[in-house]
């Protein structure tokens, strides 16, 4: 520890601020006023371990702030505020500007209690095990008043943190007895067998290690260190306001429903009672551009724009650019730049991301070019993912005497040809793309500005290969019979999966054939849009898309059934106790997030939706009808199953989410009288609900989903970012319309890359596919450095303030997570927004009818 003497006079130096605090860090130069001589007035501080001090001083409130660091010789004081309540019964941060007089009436009788005020949103950035300590004893405080709410599970892990750090290892009997006499929690008593269960685990464990993981559980937490200032909407719905560092929380209840951050909000005021956030104009927010608040009183409103303004200010010193590029390691009183990350993750990356300032070439400006530009990159991606199937897995799974002959066969004998005549249309498209670049035959490079005629050449080869496609669905189908007989071809499959090359679900590999075919219908459907009637390209292009759309009929309902067919052995996966899933009959409807009200409130579930015309194993609701409870539980967005032997209450995060689950459900119902007819036995539809302990799912890169260690995580290793994992992370749900939308919107090609807090972008090569975005270094690459999930994520356009002096630039944002990607042209650039959105943006069932009408052209 460095001794109080060595500490910076002002604390918020050591962050590149201003010789300021508190709130003034927004107006920098204001100073205490000059007190005038008097006596010196005993003032009591109760400290985090519940001990008070005296501290004799009659200054302002910096004097006393300063006094205490130093009592407590403590470093990192910026993180922390002196709190009391005041003459309103209020509990306000006293103002390190203002003499303490003019703010405590009575300072003999007050006490002031000294508290964490900023909460980090990493806090790996805490450099001294004491300020670590002092936050773990936050969270002490805030779990034993329940403020700090969270689910049963979690609750007990955080007091055996709390436990292990007091006592030590293990010893039944005295943790028993420990966990007698101190009460963290106040539902300790019926968590007393899983908090034993959980300090098991954490021997050898020291108590700065239990510090540490009691943040990093503490930190995912949706009410952590967030203050809850009662409020309501204009239709009076009853509300709470918080503020974090990312920007100003709506919760309802103990359910975060919105968040603005700090980019998206231009100015906060408050008039009278109301407290109003003014945001900026964002073209893709449906928002109004003030949205207002109703708060207790006056001083209410005042209390939380003043925490608002501070928090604002604090963090932004945090995000001020230093003055020299060059990293530096962050050393105890220094200044440093807040960045996400630890500072050896902030050095590592400077160092390895040397960007290469290359901007993108600038080929013709055709819009046809770049239809045709598409057209090469996503074949690229198609042909390296027919590669996982007739090389890689043929190479780890083909000769294995588990595969028998005849399914080896069915497989392999069928996409091999589809896998050689690709290669050739692909070295088609390039070299048409390289003579239209003017890289070859540049004499005659105006003959070669087109790519319809192309395109009809290949698709006319392409219409021979049809009896392969529907062997693919047969081979699908095959495979899936042949896993359930034997365990070995099974784990030899579940193996080859936890290959890096196969990205996707195996099954996913085995419809790319048929998804390619949507896939050329769309880009010749946008170059027949292009061209006039005139254009020498547009016959060929023309005749392609008639003789592509010819195909898609014939095979369309084969793709819609093996779709379902598809995301039922996913979910069957996911759904433990349930092997019969992937049955003929069963329709995948939707799956997602719904609180699920019991006697102990809201409770996070996973539900899922399906439509059975027959089945032979138990499922956890029969719905026969649906009522929006809303008014009769007083719970918002919540809604009531009724089945025949049972109800159930629940609720969604938002209402456009609850206006999704009526609809399907509602669509599933329907369904069900349609073909069953009134007098039928059979059960209309089912709507299964999983805790988290009952689901599985695995581990996220390039996302905050790479620090859950939650019970959704399986036993055994299994492929990341499954649709349930991310649903129950981000909260939200997902349907079969909308995955095969995201499956037939695949989009490649390089764009530039660039954090929040990066400086340079990286240039990488992108591929869309599946609700994710998996990043290579070059499409050569055999697997994905890294992938982002997209379900519960927004896409806008950077806003002036975020200073990105950069054409066609689109932003990736979700809560904290904030990404920017830059395209080389205006078209690349709509493509890409508009294939993200479909993976953002829910479709409803009356798309899911009109996919089953193709068209033919």
């Amino acid at each position: 520890m460095v001794e109080p003497e060595e500490r910076p006079s002002v604390a918020g130096q050591r962050l590149g601020a201003p010789e300021s605090m508190g709130i003034s860090t927004l107006e920098p130069g204001q100073r205490p006023p000059t007190m005038p001589p008097g006596r010196q007035v005993s003032i009591r501080v109760q400290m985090l371990d519940d001990t008070q001090e005296v501290f004799e001083q009659r200054a302002s409130g910096k004097v006393l702030f300063d006094l205490v660091c130093a009592h407590l010789n403590l470093i990192e004081g910026d993180y922390f505020g002196l709190e009391y309540q005041d003459q309103r019964k209020m509990i306000v941060w006293l103002d390190l500007l203002k003499p303490i007089f003019k703010q405590i009436r009575r300072p003999k009788n007050t006490i002031l209690r000294f508290v964490v005020k900023f909460f980090p949103p990493d806090h790996t950035q805490l450099l001294e095990e004491l300020t670590r300590y002092l936050f773990a004893l936050q969270i002490k405080h805030d779990l034993a008043c329940g403020r700090l709410t969270c689910n049963e599970s979690s609750a007990a892990l955080l007091v055996s943190h709390i436990v292990q750090s007091e006592i030590g290892d293990f010893d039944e009997v005295q943790c028993k007895q420990h966990l007698l006499n101190n009460k963290y929690i106040p539902e300790q008593d019926t968590l007393m067998d899983k908090i034993i269960e959980y300090h098991r685990k954490h021997i050898g464990q020291t108590p700065a290690e239990s510090d540490y993981q009691l943040l990093e559980i503490a930190r995912r937490l949706e009410m952590y260190g967030v203050r809850l200032y009662p409020a309501k909407d204009r239709e009076g719905t009853k509300l709470s306001l918080a503020v974090a560092h990312s920007g100003v929380l709506v919760f309802q209840g103990h359910t975060k429903i919105n968040a603005f951050n700090w980019s998206k909000v231009r100015k906060l005021s408050f008039k009278r009672k109301r407290f109003l956030i003014k945001l900026r104009p964002d073209l893709n927010s449906n928002c109004q551009d003030t949205l207002e608040f109703m708060m207790g009183s006056r001083d209410c409103c005042k209390v939380f724009w003043k925490i608002c303004v501070e928090y604002h200010a604090f963090f932004r010193l945090f995000e001020e650019p230093k003055p020299k590029p060059k990293p530096v390691l962050f050393t105890r009183g220094s200044s440093f730049r807040f960045s996400g990350r630890t500072q050896r993750q902030v050095i590592d990356y400077v160092k390895d991301s040397e960007f290469k300032k290359v901007p993108f070439e600038r080929f013709p400006t055709d819009k046809a070019y770049f239809i045709a530009k598409e057209l090469l990159t996503t074949e690229r991606t198609y042909l390296k993912d027919l590669e996982v199937i007739t090389v890689s897995f043929q190479k780890s799974v083909g000769k294995d005497e588990a595969l028998p002959d005849s399914l080896r066969n069915l497989i392999f004998a069928n996409f091999e040809p589809v896998y050689k005549f690709h290669e050739t249309f692909l070295k088609d498209v390039e070299q048409r793309l390289a003579q239209w670049e003017g890289r070859s035959n540049a004499h005659i490079k105006g003959d070669y500005q087109r790519i319809g005629d192309v395109m009809l050449k290949n698709i006319q080869g392409l219409k021979l290969l049809t009896a392969n496609f529907q062997k693919h669905s047969e081979a699908l189908l095959e495979l899936e019979r042949m896993c359930r007989s034997s365990r070995k071809l099974e784990g030899l499959c579940r193996d080859f999966e936890l290959q890096k090359v196969c990205y996707l679900p195996l099954n996913i590999f085995f419809l790319r054939p048929l998804h390619r075919l949507m896939h050329y219908k769309q880009i010749l459907e946008r170059l027949c849009k292009h061209y006039p009637p005139t254009h020498d390209d547009f016959r060929d292009s023309r005749a392609a898309l008639a003789d592509v759309s010819e195909m898609v009929v014939q095979l369309h309902g084969t793709l819609i059934k093996m779709e379902n067919f598809q995301k039922l052995l996913e979910l069957k996966k996911d759904l433990t106790g349930i092997d019969n899933l992937a049955l003929p009959g069963r329709e995948f409807i939707r799956l997602g997030c719904l609180s699920k009200l019991s006697g102990k409130g809201l409770q996070q579930r996973m539900f899922f939706l399906f439509y059975f015309s027959s089945f032979d194993f138990e499922v956890e609701y029969v719905c026969f009808c649906i009522r929006e409870s809303e008014d009769e539980w007083g719970v918002p967005h919540s809604f009531t199953l009724f089945g025949q032997r049972q109800s159930v209450v629940v609720a969604a995060s938002s209402a456009s989410e609850m206006e999704k689950w009526v609809e399907d459900i509602k669509m599933a119902i329907e369904l069900a009288d349609k073909c069953n007819g009134p007098s039928a036995e059979i059960l209309s539809s089912s709507f299964t609900d999983k805790s988290p302990e009952e689901s599985s799912a695995d581990q996220e890169s390039e996302d905050d989903l790479s620090a859950s260690r939650t019970s959704l995580e399986r036993q055994t290793p299994h492929r990341g970012n499954t649709t349930v994992h991310v649903c129950w992370h981000r909260n939200t749900s997902v349907s079969m319309v909308d995955f095969s939308v995201a499956l037939e919107n695949q989009l490649s090609g390089n764009l530039l890359r660039k954090f929040k807090n990066s400086n340079g972008w990286q240039k990488l090569w992108v591929v869309f596919t599946n609700f994710s975005l998996f990043f290579y270094k070059t499409h050569q690459d055999e697997y994905p450095l890294a992938s982002l999930p997209l379900l519960g994520y927004s896409i806008t356009i950077p806003s002036e303030s975020e200073n990105i002096h950069k054409d066609y630039v689109f932003k990736l944002h979700f809560k904290s997570h904030v990404y920017y990607f830059r395209s080389e042209s205006e078209y690349t650039f709509e493509r890409w927004m508009e294939v993200i959105r479909s993976a953002t943006c829910s479709s409803s069932h009356i798309r899911s009818l009109s996919r089953k009408e193709p068209h033919v052209y």
